[in-house]
């Protein structure tokens, strides 16, 4: 993925953050520069995976297959004393996929906070092909495999453990901002895709960054 595509992903969330008028931590502005000023608090968010996140799932194709995130808060999985919850903040295009994975320690509850509507479709993780039950804003819901389930604005999901999922943004009504909220999240240990891919981008210095993601903070 190149640094470009990155930049620009961050100018588009920051942008929707602007128009739903919901402010940031003063870190999600920091610079590496900022980072290397602040070496207390920059390994915390490190630790803690908060920050930006831009990925495209190593697809090669952004537009189609990606997702930006800012994690606001979060644990850490191994250490019992941290905080048993995460919050992020996801940035999703029309038609642009979040591909089929699940999660065997974290429990989610995704959150249309505005903009379009977010499709989501579950599958089984050990292939199962009867029907998926699942709770919206509360009310029992049951699903076939791959049958799509709209959120519109203010709707929410909750996701169980060992669930496979997807989103995107519903074609023809625009971006969509999503909240997650969920038990403490580790992208580096708890994402099982269905599809051997990659969670992290291997970035292409095309240009500067303006901001870095949390995995490149030092």
């Amino acid at each position: 993925m190149k640094r470009s595509e990155i930049n620009q992903a961050l100018r588009e969330a920051r942008d929707m953050l602007v128009t739903y008028r919901c402010a940031l931590p003063p870190w999600a502005n920091w610079t590496v520069d900022d980072h290397r000023s602040h070496a207390e608090t920059s390994a915390h968010l490190r630790a803690h995976q908060m920050g930006w996140d831009v990925t495209d799932f190593g697809s090669g194709d952004f537009g189609k297959r990606g997702l930006t995130l800012f994690c606001v808060r979060n644990g850490i999985q191994s250490d019992p004393s941290s905080a048993p919850y995460a919050e992020k903040l996801l940035f999703v295009d029309e038609g642009q996929e979040t591909p089929f994975h699940s999660h065997h320690a974290k429990m989610e509850d995704i959150i249309n906070r505005g903009g379009g509507n977010l499709i989501v479709e579950f599958r089984h993780e050990d292939g199962d092909t009867g029907a998926i039950h699942i709770l919206v804003d509360g009310r029992k819901v049951e699903l076939q495999p791959d049958e799509p389930l709209r959120l519109m604005p203010g709707e929410s999901v909750t996701i169980p453990r060992r669930l496979y999922h997807r989103f995107y943004g519903e074609a023809g009504r625009g971006k969509v901002f999503v909240g997650e909220v969920s038990q403490v999240n580790d992208d580096r240990t708890d994402n099982y895709f269905l599809e051997p891919l990659g969670r992290f981008s291997e970035v292409e210095e095309d240009e500067p960054a303006i901001l870095p993601l949390w995995n490149e903070i030092n």
